[in-house]
């Protein structure tokens, strides 16, 4: 479980395919250290299992399966991309975000990347079948950031982004047109569910 409160970022050193699956390889700098085999790292929000650490070059790898290449934009990734990193939370600390699975639901392209005053405005794609899962002032995971939805419309989401979240994460790298890993509420996929188990036949 993840808050969407990004630590910090990684760089692309190698993304090595393997038959049908592939090993993405980062450097994390300090965080290596503190790394165990079989952690979770969400990494662009996809909860990845660390499978080899080296502290002493700040390096951790991490193998993805097909169904993970298939249903993220890691496949996308290229030596030098920056990328969103996030520890599994920790029982004593504070929850900030909200509940991130680190299970991406789908990518969707930013359709607006826009710089006003100090802030930036953020809007991307709204697939039809997860529309009603966003609310206004609801939550949204994008590229392993919780964000707030400010406005929400039929086909699309906007977002906010503060001058410390364009900072301190991989978004001030994107441009529209890019393609952004989102996980939606887990609430709203539980009461949808549910709803949907209700309804009459």
């Amino acid at each position: 479980m993840f808050t969407g409160l990004v630590e910090g970022t990684g760089t692309v050193i190698s993304l090595e395919p393997r038959g049908e699956s592939a090993r993405l390889i980062l450097k994390v700098g300090g965080m290596a250290a503190e790394l165990a085999d079989g952690e979770s790292v969400a990494v662009n929000g996809c909860c990845l299992t660390v499978t080899e650490k080296d502290p002493s070059l700040g390096t951790a790898a991490f193998d993805l399966l097909m169904q993970t290449l298939k249903v993220t934009s890691l496949g996308e990734l290229t030596v030098g991309s920056l990328v969103n990193l996030e520890r599994a939370m920790s029982m004593n600390a504070r929850f900030g975000g909200h509940f991130v699975q680190g299970h991406v639901d789908a990518t969707v392209r930013v359709l607006d990347w826009s710089t006003l005053g100090q802030d930036h405005r953020l809007e991307v794609e709204l697939p039809e079948a997860y529309r009603g899962l966003v609310i206004p002032k609801g939550s949204i995971c994008l590229d392993g950031i919780s964000l707030t939805a400010a406005e929400v419309t039929q086909t699309s989401v906007v977002c906010w982004i503060i001058p410390h979240t364009h900072q301190v994460t991989n978004l001030h790298t994107k441009v529209a047109g890019a393609l952004l890993n989102v996980e939606f509420d887990l609430l709203g996929k539980y009461v949808r569910n549910l709803m949907q188990a209700m309804a009459p036949a």
